[in-house]
């Protein structure tokens, strides 16, 4: 299989694997569920938004993807503070409220963060070149 589409693929999988967890941490109710609802789901965001824009733009250094991810989703909890009628509107609903937010929090920056140190890493294993299985000696 070419790399571009087993990266692809690899890339593709984490996503089905990521939305539906990232969505479990809303419903999650056992120990520690206060982190695990707000920001194990912080985590984790990050991690998709990193993933899709590494799946969308496949050319881009994964260094810019992580940035601009972070400045986005940074700038967003920022934006929480600003209440007006029609954000109020959006954030009322399932989709908005995942991807906007409700209420500012300063502690989903670091847990940002975290969530694209963590999208580098699995975004730099999976840009590895493959070792060939046959080496010469």
């Amino acid at each position: 299989m070419a790399p571009l589409t087993q990266k692809r693929l690899w890339l593709f999988g984490l996503i089905l694997f990521l939305i539906p967890l990232g969505a479990l941490t809303k419903y999650y109710d056992g120990l520690a569920a206060s982190w695990v609802n707000d920001h194990l789901g912080d985590i984790l965001y990050e991690i998709f938004w990193c993933i899709v824009g590494a799946l969308c733009f496949p050319q881009t250094a994964t260094k810019k993807i992580i940035t601009i991810v972070l400045i986005t989703t940074c700038s967003l909890e920022i934006l929480q503070l600003w209440q007006p009628t029609f954000l109020t509107t959006l954030r009322n609903t399932f989709i908005g409220h995942a991807i906007l937010g409700s209420n500012f929090d300063l502690w989903d920056f670091p847990h940002y963060a975290l969530g694209c140190l963590i999208a580098f890493q699995c975004l730099n294993k999976i840009n590895m070149p493959q070792e060939s299985p046959h080496h010469s000696i």
